[in-house]
């Protein structure tokens, strides 16, 4: 009898204890945030930046930009708080011309992922361009696993434009070598162009490792520019995105790291929202 009871409590304070770790029944943790969302602050005060974003329990960062810091400096300061970089953001030229110089940041900041966001581009997609950064994409991704890094590309809306029986989008993933490519899914840039995030999650599930979690302003129409003002970003839940279908899509996935990414210039006010919501799930 002593020894079931205690077994039961035991069970007990595990399945707590689980509970406690995970964020909502939807995600496993506190979601990260990226940089940007607190690009100004971060480009003015970057400990006290770095205090208000723990003071809301994110210990995980994607740095998209070192805000003239070295990335010495701000591994120094993210330890300083018990806080992590789980991915580094960077420039379509900068792999191109210094990739080197990406791996030691990259490395200094205790990153598993090196991602860019953009493509350089002047017009619609084409498959001349689908296909040299199908090539390009393969060159960066092999150097960067060579170092212990994984390439991960972040959607950006313009790569939806129609191909064939899909998209660009789908002929760069099924292109490119997943030993040496993976993405970043940022849903709003899935969405805005059209798109179900949770229906591409599942046709790839091997190849995102990452997500932005965003959510654009009701009644906005999307195109496919890969531009929105910035205040149709809007917290978590007030907008147009099915955040629970899109983060359940997700947890049949790889994605290892989730980051709320916030461009309005409100994005202090809003992330305390956006985290109620994604507990409240």
């Amino acid at each position: 009898m002593k020894k079931t009871y205690l077994m039961t409590l035991l069970a007990l304070f595990i399945g707590l204890n689980s509970f406690a770790q995970g964020y909502g029944s939807l995600l496993k943790e506190t979601p990260g945030v990226v940089s940007y969302t607190y690009r100004t602050q971060l480009a003015k005060d970057m400990p006290g930046t770095l205090d208000e974003i723990k003071s809301h329990g994110i210990t995980n960062m994607e740095f998209s930009n070192l805000f003239k810091q070295t990335s010495q400096y701000i591994r120094e300061q993210l330890d300083m708080r018990g806080m992590r970089c789980t991915s580094y953001g960077t420039g379509y030229k900068n792999l191109e011309e210094d990739i080197e110089t990406v791996i030691k940041d990259a490395k200094t900041l205790g990153a598993k992922f090196v991602r860019i966001a953009w493509v350089p581009h002047t017009g619609p997609m084409t498959i001349e361009l689908a296909e040299q950064t199908v090539k390009d994409f393969n060159t960066f991704g092999k150097k960067l696993k060579e170092n212990g890094l994984t390439f991960c590309y972040h959607n950006h809306g313009y790569e939806f434009a129609p191909y064939k029986n899909g998209t660009y989008f789908d002929y760069i993933v099924q292109n490119t070598n997943p030993k040496y490519v993976s993405f970043e899914m940022d849903i709003l840039w899935v969405f805005h162009p059209g798109q179900d995030p949770a229906a591409l999650l599942l046709k790839y599930p091997k190849r995102f490792k990452l997500m932005h979690v965003k959510d654009l302003k009701k009644g906005v129409e999307g195109d496919l520019s890969g531009s929105t003002p910035i205040t149709n970003d809007v917290a978590l839940g007030t907008g147009q995105l099915d955040l629970p279908a899109i983060l359940k899509a997700a947890k049949k996935t790889k994605i290892e790291n989730f980051y709320i990414e916030d461009e309005n210039p409100k994005s202090h006010e809003q992330v305390p929202q956006s985290l109620a919501y994604l507990k409240s799930l």
